[in-house]
């Protein structure tokens, strides 16, 4: 059935779902599991326009995005290695999160996308957005979502 989820985390006590969620599975299915974390861009609003205090800040958030996406991803891997779960980790800057999560499914080759959404409903949907509606509307892979 399936063989490769791509679950999208953020560290969050829902990715954690996530991830005892998607290994459970991917053990049922004999399947990869290929965490994946999307750090946000630097905020425009917080660019200095002083190339030198530019160049400080995008590093100082490269260095910080990378930190966390580590941190999570290893998380995840060390639950993947205690569950026997074959495991890859990704992670990319992006301003447009359910792009990125489009994209790095159609990258890794994966055959479904694990997501845990906040169950805000539709009035928490139109102040704070949907990532998952988001990407099932975009996506052409088959999309889980935990609630």
């Amino acid at each position: 059935m399936f063989k490769h989820l791509l679950v999208p985390v953020d560290g969050s006590e829902l990715s954690q779902r996530a991830m005892t969620s998607s290994l459970e599975l991917a053990k049922s299915l004999g399947a990869k599991v290929t965490g994946f974390v999307v750090e946000p861009d630097l905020p425009m609003s917080t660019i200095s326009t002083n190339p030198t205090v530019f160049t400080e800040q995008v590093r100082a958030h490269e260095a910080k995005s990378e930190a966390h996406a580590n941190a999570v991803l290893r998380k995840f891997e060390t639950l993947a290695q205690e569950a026997g779960v074959s495991f890859a980790a990704d992670h990319t800057s992006a301003g447009q999160v359910d792009r990125a999560i489009v994209e790095a499914a159609e990258r890794v080759g994966a055959d479904l996308i694990l997501m845990v959404t906040h169950g805000r409903g539709a009035f928490g949907e139109l102040l704070f957005g949907s990532h998952t509606k988001h990407v099932m509307s975009m996506t052409k892979v088959a999309v889980l979502v935990l609630h």
